[in-house]
């Protein structure tokens, strides 16, 4: 299992970063290589990605989601293991810190190799720059979710 962690500080109030982070159609303007996200219902998610020539298809669940605190997501079938969670930290009121962390299994040699020499630590900490230009340059999020969801074992 490979792992990556990541922080970034947005020039944005708490709840216009959190809410943005619940708008996954809009994934791909920000991550490198998402190519589509369609939002099923509440909690479950379809990606379509192509990642250096590795196309992929899966679902994924929400798994844990507090307003302002957290989205925690892994995935549920496809070729992709993976899981993550993202937290957001209120710095002042114009300011919040993003935390990001992504733990997945590398396939093949391809990904395994990537991994290794550390592609996949520079890949989110792309992700997370883009994503702080594409937040601060709209200045509000476009749309949101306010849903709050627990792990069955906290319900």
């Amino acid at each position: 299992m490979a792992s990556v962690q990541e922080s970034v500080d947005v020039d944005v109030p708490i709840r216009v970063a959190y809410d943005q982070w619940t708008q996954f159609e809009s994934f791909p303007h920000f991550m490198g290589g998402v190519e589509r996200i369609t939002q099923i219902d509440d909690t479950h998610t379809h990606w379509i990605t192509d990642i250096d020539g590795v196309k992929r298809e899966f679902d994924a669940e929400i798994t844990e989601q507090h307003p302002e605190e957290r989205v925690a997501w892994t995935s549920t079938s496809g070729d992709a293991k993976h899981a993550g969670v993202v937290t957001f930290h209120r710095l002042d009121d114009t300011k919040t810190r993003v935390m990001i962390q992504i733990d997945w299994e590398p396939t093949g040699i391809v990904e395994k190799a990537g991994a290794a020499l550390g592609f996949d630590d520079r890949q989110v900490k792309a992700d997370a720059k883009r994503f702080k230009e594409f937040i601060e340059s709209r200045g509000t999020e476009t749309g949101a979710w306010r849903g709050d969801v627990s792990r069955p074992d906290q319900a």
